[in-house]
């Protein structure tokens, strides 16, 4: 099995545990219109078996999966 590198939108390297922060005003579907502001700081990231995507909880929404495009390690 060969280990999945993740990395975010500089290219730093992203591992489970990681603090990221947002790069671009995201809104969230199925969330009754809410939104993610720039700048956003999301703690305790985990890891999908797809490199462009994580698992976390941001404030105020669980089991949100986002875009490493948007993230920069924080």
């Amino acid at each position: 099995m060969t280990d999945i590198i993740v990395k975010d939108s500089n290219g730093n390297i992203l591992v489970d545990g990681d603090s990221v922060t947002l790069t671009k005003d995201l809104k969230v579907k199925g969330s009754g219109g809410a939104s993610l502001k720039r700048g956003t700081k999301i703690k305790n990231i985990r890891l999908t078996d797809d490199p462009a995507e994580i698992e976390c909880n941001a404030p105020g929404i669980k089991g949100l999966v986002l875009r490493t495009e948007f993230l920069k390690k924080a």
